[in-house]
């Protein structure tokens, strides 16, 4: 079993029995199915534009090869997500998430409270320690208490350093001491959790900002990754979060948790999408080596794959 296999599961099974609701009796690719494809589309929270977009793809192979076996129409489909999610050629041809030729390299966190950010951040630590690389949080969340300590819980288990201040701290008064501390430590990398819910978008967009500009006092090129945190499960909400945080500041990746609790895994397609920028990891499970360096064509494999179904 591939390790999207359990993370896809939901989404498939709702979106398969879809289909072959719509598949039972037909010959051929009507209007009728392709209608009802749209429809288990957008079920699986894939968005009206990108199901719009892979509707006329069809449509247009379709109308030009006339008559389709159904085999054929799956295998279009399959076609038409791997292309959505092929965003850039840098991102179709790296392997390793991050490129580690910077020393230390920053990745600043973003992500609504409740979406699991400061746990994909202590994953992300954890998977980074296992590769032996020296790690060191900031705990740039002043204003949960709970956000401090459950990183502090993070750091000590994963092995990773930690930089904090007291509760309401300035952020990016523990953004320049992490940076300072890691430059200082000879860390490789630093991972900066922010403030999940700020007062409106204009503070949200100061305090990135300001956060952003103190590191780079340090390391002038800093952050090398702004990574978003979504969570699968809240659907079209994941949508209008990226909208949001992507005026704020610059995403250059994403995070997608709780993948496996979900049929609305499509939400992963429509927004490398919409947003164009690349998945780096997901989250299968609650255990701390369930954060996955997010693999495409496994994950449209495991989605097509045809176990369960029958």
């Amino acid at each position: 079993m591939g390790i999207f296999d359990k993370g896809v599961q939901k989404t498939k099974r709702s979106f398969f029995e879809k289909l072959s609701r719509a598949v039972v009796g037909k010959s051929r690719v009507d209007d009728d199915l392709l209608d009802a494809i749209e429809e288990a589309l957008v079920a699986s929270d894939m968005g009206v534009e990108t199901t719009l977009k892979i509707i006329d793809n069809l449509e247009e192979r379709v109308h030009k090869d006339k008559y389709v076996s159904l085999d054929e129409l799956t295998e279009m489909l399959r076609d038409e997500i791997s292309k959505l999610l092929d965003i850039s050629e840098e991102a179709k041809d790296s392997v390793a998430p991050f490129d580690f030729s910077r020393k230390p390299y920053v990745i600043m966190v973003v992500g609504v409270n409740g979406v699991g950010k400061t746990t994909t951040i202590g994953k992300l630590a954890g998977m980074l320690r296992a590769q032996g690389k020296k790690v060191v949080l900031g705990a740039a969340d002043t204003f949960r208490a709970a956000a401090v300590d459950q990183l502090t819980i993070w750091a000590e288990r994963s092995g990773a350093d930690i930089v904090k201040q007291a509760m309401g701290s300035d952020p990016a008064s523990v953004a320049y001491d992490t940076v300072s501390s890691a430059v200082a430590k000879g860390a490789d990398v630093v991972i900066i959790d922010t403030a999940g819910r700020l007062h409106n978008r204009i503070d949200l967009m100061n305090e990135l900002t300001k956060i952003r500009n103190v590191m780079r006092k340090v390391i002038p090129d800093a952050p090398h990754e702004v990574l978003l945190v979504l969570d699968a499960s809240t659907g079209q909400n994941a949508f209008q979060q990226a909208k949001e945080f992507a005026r704020a500041t610059d995403i250059t990746a994403l995070a997608v948790t709780k993948l496996d609790g979900t049929a609305k895994g499509g939400v992963v397609i429509g927004i490398v999408d919409q947003f164009k920028v690349p998945v780096k990891f997901v989250g299968i499970g609650e255990g701390v080596d369930d954060l996955k360096v997010f693999d495409k064509k496994e994950f449209v494999d495991s989605l097509f794959s045809k176990e369960d179904f029958h």
